[in-house]
């Protein structure tokens, strides 16, 4: 997820280059630690979802929750040792190790308990390296006195058709869902039910 994969980086600072790059950027130098190593790549890919971190002693953990390496590597479509190597393999690297032992998990979803919460879900296709779609469906939604409760966008380079989903309080009406799908940004939008 963008807002995952960018808000943890920016979170722990780790690059100072704008939005855009830090995304990028960050996928390309994990993708290069790993080229060769496609167990290990699925491995860094589970833990980037997830928001996994690693300690210094080589274990795991969501939050402040320790997980198990079985749990990963089936998650991960790989055999328990290759976390084992995979953790072992960002420890000995520095700049691998700067960056997984403070990945941090964003929060949970509310998009399938929107319903039970009154809220309304738009899952909104954009082209997702053009800046400003967040900003024009919110300025939209802002003019309807309709509050954003949740953004979670998907990762271009993790999710092979990444879309926006918001997860808005109350129900949104047909003009303001008119407006956000005139938007230029805006390739196509649908509510989930």
């Amino acid at each position: 997820m963008i807002l995952l994969f960018c808000f943890v980086n920016i979170r722990i600072g780790i690059f100072k280059y704008n939005y855009e790059y830090i995304c990028l950027d960050l996928w390309k130098r994990i993708q290069t630690q790993f080229k060769k190593q496609k167990g290990r790549l699925n491995v860094v890919k589970k833990m980037i979802e997830l928001g996994i971190r690693v300690d210094e002693n080589g274990k795991l953990y969501v939050g402040e929750a320790e997980v198990d390496d079985t749990a990963i590597a089936r998650a991960a479509g790989v055999d328990r040792r290759v976390i084992r190597s995979t953790t072992k393999q960002i420890l000995d690297n520095s700049e691998l190790r700067e960056i997984f032992t403070r990945i941090k998990p964003v929060g949970a979803s509310l998009v399938e308990v929107a319903k039970i919460l009154d809220y309304s879900v738009l899952v909104i296709r954009s082209d997702p390296h053009k800046p400003g779609v967040i900003a024009s469906v919110t300025s939209v939604l802002a003019k309807h006195d309709l509050v954003v409760r949740q953004a979670l966008a998907d990762d271009p380079d993790l999710v092979p058709e990444p879309c926006l989903t918001l997860v808005i309080d109350g129900k949104i009406p047909a003009k303001a869902i008119d407006e956000i799908r005139s938007l230029p940004l805006v390739k196509s939008l649908t509510m989930l039910k």
